[in-house]
């Protein structure tokens, strides 16, 4: 697969790079050659291979989930600088793009 200027654009956007105009021919082919080489692996005979989810055969050991109260609310606000209606009272840390 030849990756073109339409995807580097693409996949700058998404990343939320910028590419200077000196890196975009070699960045390019680059990622071509990471891409062929990834497409080698249609060339492997996996029809007898199990597939897996892990690389070890460990498993999880869980706990039994338990909810319990450590502090109460009033105890937990006490000292915040700002509050509301029980809760922390926060600066905005995500904004749309137009904002």
């Amino acid at each position: 697969m030849k990756i073109d200027d339409k995807t580097l654009n693409k996949l700058a956007e998404l990343a939320k790079i910028e590419i200077k105009d000196s890196e975009r021919d070699k960045l390019k082919s680059d990622m071509t050659a990471i891409l062929d080489w990834v497409e080698k692996l249609d060339e492997l005979d996996t029809e007898t291979t199990q597939p897996i989810t892990q690389m070890t055969r460990e498993s999880n050991k869980f706990r039994e989930d338990s909810g319990h109260r450590n502090i109460s609310t009033d105890k937990a606000l006490k000292n915040a600088s700002e509050k509301m209606n029980g809760y922390f009272v926060v600066p905005k840390v995500i904004k749309k793009k137009n904002e």
